[in-house]
């Protein structure tokens, strides 16, 4: 057997290219019920591994250093992302990199709008639900309230950002979430889109970055803590003034401009330069 005959691990970076043009055709041209359907379950995903890192991390400051508290909600965040590529759901941040199908000639702009404007209000529709599920099973209140304290942190939080910081943290997070999602591409195994999904996902979720699909449910899920239960919302000592529906859409649009700008810019057309330009 030659050298160019031996199996590899992972395809090459030029088939990984091609293949995440196909890819992006498949998704352009979903029929409208399908791809709001797996939208809805990638956004019930992603808020899974949103809950799961508020959890992680419910009760750990004090306690456990910044950095490995970080590291903690980082690392069990990935579960969203796995579940996404592994079970087959249709996520925004990840169907940006149709744009190297756009690029490639090979979709149109109005099949490029129409799936991520679908995908993002499917992604909506369920980290919604998710959020009306876990309020109404009380999960704010296990471990003596800690746990809805975090989420009301979390939320909190990510309601006072700037448009200028949102934007920022946005763009730096899809760049890694589309980094994620090509090398899941170029794996062969089950193990190797795990590992390809485990690094990038851990980065953005320890640094901070944010995530449009994500603060579907964080901000959402502590909205209905503080509007359905403000005798426990009280308890908390926090100052939540700036949880607000505004504060959610003050979140979201920046979030989404630069989740769209991380994904296309720091991914898609590089890689489509790279290696489709010239085809």
């Amino acid at each position: 057997m030659s050298d160019t005959q031996l199996p590899v691990d992972m395809l090459p970076p030029t088939e990984v290219a091609t293949k995440a043009a196909a890819m992006g055709v498949r998704k352009a041209h979903m029929s409208i019920t399908t791809t709001l359907v797996q939208s809805m379950m990638a956004g019930g995903f992603v808020s899974s591994g949103a809950l799961f890192a508020t959890i992680a991390v419910a009760g750990a400051s004090g306690m456990i250093p910044y950095g490995i508290t970080r590291l903690l909600f980082g690392l069990v965040f990935c579960l969203g992302l796995i579940l996404v590529v592994l079970a087959g759901a249709e996520l925004f941040t990840g169907n940006v990199l149709i744009v190297i199908a756009w690029a490639s000639r090979k979709v149109n702009t109005a099949a490029l709008l129409r799936n991520w404007t679908l995908v993002y209000i499917g992604n909506l529709i369920g980290s919604l639900i998710t959020a009306v599920i876990v309020y109404v099973g009380r999960e704010y209140r296990f471990g003596s309230g800690i746990i809805g304290q975090t989420a009301l942190t979390i939320a909190n939080n990510k309601a006072q950002l700037e448009f200028g910081q949102a934007l920022a943290l946005g763009i730096l997070c899809n760049a890694l979430v589309c980094m994620a999602i090509w090398l899941t591409l170029g794996g062969r195994t089950t193990t190797d889109k795990i590992m390809a999904i485990l690094f990038p996902i851990t980065a953005f979720g320890a640094a901070g970055f944010e995530h449009s699909v994500a603060n579907m449910y964080f901000i959402p899920s502590a909205l209905l803590i503080k509007t359905f239960d403000p005798e426990f919302a009280a308890s908390t000592g926090l100052n939540l003034d700036a949880l607000t529906l505004t504060g959610f859409f003050n979140n979201m649009i920046p979030v989404t401009i630069g989740n769209i700008i991380g994904g296309v810019v720091m991914v898609g057309a590089i890689y489509w330069f790279v290696y489709l330009r010239e085809k």
